[in-house]
């Protein structure tokens, strides 16, 4: 007998990312693309049982206007990213996600992505714990509606800036400040993650936010027997990093300094122009060197909006290092990608794992699913054939025969 459907609710439903997941989802159901990209594709995670691509019902919260159809092909007018064909095939699938997707919140949201908002959710006046229960009931909703066995929460909105104020360790002493704006440390994505572990839903937050990184909200979801993995899905230059920081380690060679420039011009990057909101991408793309090499390089990384580019993005990496006899040299090079469709194959990867982890009965931090983040969650390797060891370990002790 075949399964009830799986809920995927996206947070920046209509954003590139989220409508190239779409995109994707529409196509793998129908047998039109090839599943070049995604991880759980491969084996030995194609033993695990994992939910089909056609069985994974989509919904969502966006704070901007517009429609689905028209987000989604962007990535061929201004990005030619996506083949029109894939695009126009995809409308019907658009078309029934559409009235799935719900006004999110700018509650602490910052003015960057407060500007972005339609005048209908901007205008919208709400304490932290109405957004909560809003959020929440909209998640439940979707799930009785479409008589779904599991929904996955997963983060794709535009990154905030870090929290102004520290968050309290203990829940209890969390949960009372959600009354009053002024008080409530807790930013939107934290709101959202605090939304889905009440609502009983698994939670990815594939952004550098904060989402459900503070221990209140962490141990909240041991508590609530929630499974959760983040943050910032690695994609590009820092997936570089952490796959050639360890050969520079692995054969003795000092690197004295490491440099990156990145520039893109999609929605993500408008946001990062703001330099509060770049400061929580750049502190994720830049520490984990340290880590792998056992000391800090000199390091630096710029991002930098550029609007003509589109979804497209550029990294141009200089390494300064030093080997035998104490001569210097360099290493260089450029990663040139589409954003979006480098992200959208992993999260419908990190949903698929997720869902097969609550089946497992697995909760809290999934360190596992360390190889999809720059700054993974409940650990510290960050070398990435480590990483991804976890990984197929953890596959091969859950396969089904």
């Amino acid at each position: 007998m075949a399964r009830q459907p799986l809920g995927l609710w996206i947070i920046g439903a209509k954003g590139g990312v989220a409508t190239t997941v779409m995109t994707g989802l529409a196509g793998l159901a129908r047998g039109a693309i090839q599943p070049t990209g995604l991880v759980t594709e491969l084996d030995p995670f194609t033993r695990l049982g994992l939910v089909p691509c056609g069985d994974i019902v989509v919904g969502g919260h966006d704070i901007r206007p517009g429609r689905l159809g028209d987000e989604a092909r962007r990535m061929w007018a201004e990005s030619r990213a996506i083949d029109p064909g894939l695009l126009a095939e995809a409308e019907p699938f658009f078309a029934a996600v559409e009235p799935r997707v719900r006004p999110g919140t700018v509650v602490a949201a910052g003015e960057k992505i407060r500007e972005l908002a339609d005048q209908t959710v901007a205008a919208v006046v709400e304490t932290p714990r109405q957004a909560v229960a809003r959020i929440r009931a909209d998640i439940e909703g979707f799930a009785r509606a479409e008589h779904l066995r599991h929904v996955v929460v997963v983060n794709l909105a535009s990154t905030e800036p870090p929290p102004e104020r520290p968050i309290p360790a203990d829940f209890r002493q969390l949960e009372p400040l959600l009354d009053d704006p002024a008080a409530c440390p807790l930013p939107a994505s934290s709101l959202y993650a605090l939304a889905a572990i009440e609502a009983g839903a698994s939670y990815v937050n594939f952004t550098p936010s904060t989402g459900a990184t503070p221990p209140a909200l962490s141990r909240l979801a041991l508590d609530h027997r929630i499974a959760h993995a983040g943050c910032d899905g690695k994609t590009g230059e820092t997936l570089l990093k952490s796959v050639l920081a360890p050969m520079f380690a692995a054969r003795h060679l000092e690197v004295m300094s490491w440099v990156g420039h990145n520039i893109f011009g999609n929605m993500d990057g408008r946001v990062l122009d703001d330099p509060r909101n770049k400061a929580a991408k750049v502190k994720s793309k830049d520490h984990l060197l340290a880590s792998i090499l056992g000391y800090p390089p000199q390091t630096h990384v710029s991002i930098e909006y550029i609007r003509s580019l589109g979804d497209w993005k550029t990294a141009w990496d200089h390494v300064h290092f030093r080997g035998f006899l104490g001569t210097p040299m360099t290493f260089q090079f450029i990663w040139q990608g589409c954003d979006s469709i480098l992200a959208a194959p992993l999260v419908i990867d990190l949903v698929r794992l997720v869902d097969r982890a609550h089946d497992a009965g697995e909760t809290g931090a999934l360190e596992w699913l360390a190889c999809f983040f720059k700054s993974p969650l409940a650990v510290t390797e960050q070398d990435f054939s480590k990483q991804f060891s976890m990984l197929e370990v953890w596959a091969r002790g859950h396969a089904r025969s």
